[in-house]
């Protein structure tokens, strides 16, 4: 048993928390619970449920250059990530049984739970992702993205209704390619704003009004994945489904392009600065249901291309809790809020019953924070294969300690459970060991 003493929940309760680490159980939530086991003084710290990224992209198979589970996991331990949800455009892309059983070998690495997406082709084989413990459908190309995973509205339908039949959501990307500006591709490959002015913000709207309606006919759960800008959090509201927000599209907007280059182009692209406001006036008000981060990384030397030629995608699953825990900080945001959009709500959504909460009974995912300590981002700091970030320069409080099922799978200089100067040969803190547990496993 471990007892986590003193901790201050996202709703100001000062508790205790005992954990059955055999178990990986929450064992208790009190006020003052019995001396048991070994225990942490928490007083002063902040205790959040472990959060569930539900959009990262770690790359395996197929590009280990850019990412492996191994080094996007310890990405996310460190950033206070608990669980990844990982993408299928992969190569191969997870559409068959076979696919999807090399990813889940490989995803045996991660030093956090995981879930994996079933994708969606004109080769896809339902009957053998859905005989695996696949978490949702998605992300589906509702319209052309990336170029190779884009999909026509009858198999999308198609899609939709087989999910419904096995009770899973869909997450979809939804942009209309029709409505892209082709007057955008004659700018210069070094104007970086014509990414943003080429996938228009009408294109999300459109597309995400399509899909909804075409989930409303099946009776479908759908997940609007990346939304960038309040039109598309609107439709998708409006419609019944769900919708997440990524870090970049709430903390950087077209301004930021002087400055970014091509390593701020992603898909859907950065906004103006009015639409960016709007989203996190959204975020804050409880009308997004969640924060994920779209963690897509590339190397330095991909990015740096011109605008026509980089590839799309910025990393961002260890810095999505601490930049929102550093709005909390400077009360933008409440921790109730917070908690809500990295765990609560990811957990209701996608059916994880046992995750997102402080609770008795429930799987011991949990993020200790020092709320005060407010650090500067810098990308040689963080654990992503790729070593940089779109956030350099700006501030995040970063966990202490992130415990998975129990295990500590991450420790700073400051945990009560590491001798000052770390014990790991990163000088930064330590690691525990891999856990590779499929959610629906």
């Amino acid at each position: 048993m471990l007892t986590i003493r003193n901790a201050t929940l996202a709703d100001g309760r000062q508790v205790d928390v005992r954990i059955d680490t055999s178990a990986g159980r929450i064992a208790g939530v009190g006020s003052t619970l019995t001396e048991s086991g070994d225990s942490i003084d928490a007083t002063g710290k902040l205790l959040l449920p472990g959060m569930i990224d539900a959009h990262v992209h770690f790359r395996q198979p197929g590009f280990d250059h850019k990412e492996t589970w191994e080094t996007g996991s310890r990405s996310a331990a460190a950033g206070g990530v608990t669980t990844v949800v990982d993408q299928p455009n992969t190569d191969p892309p997870t559409v068959d049984g076979d696919a999807f059983d090399r990813k889940a070998d490989l995803a045996a690495d991660s030093y956090v739970d995981y879930g994996i997406n079933g994708g969606v082709t004109p080769d896809w084989d339902p009957d053998e992702l859905f005989d695996r413990p696949v978490l949702a459908l998605g992300e589906v190309f509702l319209a052309d993205s990336t170029g190779e995973m884009g999909i026509e509205e009858d198999l999308f339908r198609e899609a939709v209704e087989r999910a419904t039949d096995e009770y899973r959501v869909v997450t979809v990307h939804a942009e209309d390619a029709d409505l892209f500006s082709e007057a955008a591709r004659e700018r210069d490959g070094d104007d970086y704003d014509a990414w943003s002015a080429y996938r228009t913000a009408e294109a999300e709207a459109a597309a995400v009004e399509r899909a909804v309606e075409i989930g409303a006919e099946a009776d479908a759960s759908i997940h609007v994945a990346h939304t960038s800008t309040p039109e598309g959090v609107d439709a998708a509201t409006a419609g019944g489904a769900t919708c997440e927000v990524t870090p970049h599209h709430l903390f950087l907007s077209r301004e930021d392009y002087d400055e970014l280059g091509t390593f701020g182009r992603m898909n859907p692209p950065l906004r103006s600065e009015d639409r960016r406001e709007a989203l996190f006036e959204r975020v804050a008000d409880g009308t997004v249901d969640m924060v994920a981060t779209d963690h897509a990384p590339h190397t330095r030397e991909e990015k740096d291309a011109s605008v026509w030629d980089a590839p799309s995608g910025v990393p961002g699953v260890e810095t999505a809790l601490p930049l929102l825990l550093e709005e909390a900080r400077k009360e933008n945001l409440s921790y109730e809020r917070v908690r809500d959009l990295t765990a609560a709500n990811p957990a209701d959504v996608f059916g994880l019953t046992r995750k997102g909460a402080v609770e008795q009974g429930l799987i011991a995912d949990l993020v200790l924070v020092d709320p005060d300590d407010s650090s500067e981002i810098r990308g040689e700091d963080l654990h992503s294969k790729c070593g940089w970030t779109p956030f350099e320069g700006m501030a995040g409080v970063f966990p202490e300690l992130t415990m998975v099922r129990g295990s500590v799978v991450w420790a700073d200089e400051e945990s009560p459970l590491v001798p000052p100067g770390g014990t790991d040969e990163s000088a930064d803190g330590e690691f525990g060991d891999p856990v590779g547990r499929n959610v629906r496993g």
